[in-house]
């Protein structure tokens, strides 16, 4: 397997893979830190599309996103894709899945200390991140990031590539546009439009993106 991207959240999705596969092979793409050959001097990097390229199609077509930025996993997602990769979703044995209705598409990151309840849909290449709390019947649009220690109530909506900041809190019912940023911290207590930033406790509105 590679992972796509080599920085600080790429070494937290190799933490999880060892959790689930200890003796997995792996590599590492990352096109922008050209002097970073080998990660922790056993796992190599590499750089170019070519490169990229011959890995997926003679070594291994299996590849996790390894970044959190919304539109950053979704081009890798379909650079990947169009490579002829196969995404996978890493999903830390040490996250609680409930047993009823939930649904996980491919290429999704969901780590350690997740509880995701039942019948949430978590749609493709979406980031759930540590600790994060899921309630009944939620959506998490694609491409999405959940940062540390979000809660989402139940009967919410997170539209796809929104970006919720650690520790931020929805509440019941509500629904958060397409590419909407939730601020760290903040307690949603309304809908929140697409492509806006809300911040503080209740969240209200910053400024439109």
């Amino acid at each position: 397997m590679i992972i796509l991207g080599a920085g600080g959240f790429a070494k937290e999705v190799l933490e999880v893979i060892h959790q689930i596969e200890p003796d997995c092979g792996l590599h590492f793409y990352d096109d922008t830190s050209w002097d970073l050959d080998m990660l922790f001097e056993r796992y190599p990097v590499l750089h170019s599309i070519s490169d990229l390229n011959e890995y997926l199609a003679e070594s291994d077509r299996r590849f996790a996103l390894g970044v959190g930025n919304p539109a950053v996993r979704e081009k890798l997602f379909r650079m990947g894709e169009k490579l002829g990769g196969e995404a996978c979703s890493v999903i830390s044995p040490y996250a609680q899945i409930g047993k009823h209705g939930n649904k996980i598409d491919v290429g999704c990151s969901i780590m350690t200390g997740v509880i995701v309840t039942t019948e949430v849909n978590i749609e493709q290449g979406v980031l759930i991140n540590l600790n994060c709390t899921i309630g009944h019947n939620v959506r998490i649009g694609e491409f999405s990031e959940l940062s540390p220690g979000v809660n989402v109530s139940g009967n919410c909506t997170i539209e796809s590539g929104c970006s919720i900041g650690t520790n931020a809190t929805i509440l019941p019912g509500i629904k958060v546009g397409r590419m909407a940023t939730v601020g760290a911290g903040a307690v949603v207590t309304k809908d929140v439009p697409e492509n806006t930033v809300v911040v503080g406790n209740p969240a209200k509105l910053l400024k439109k993106n």
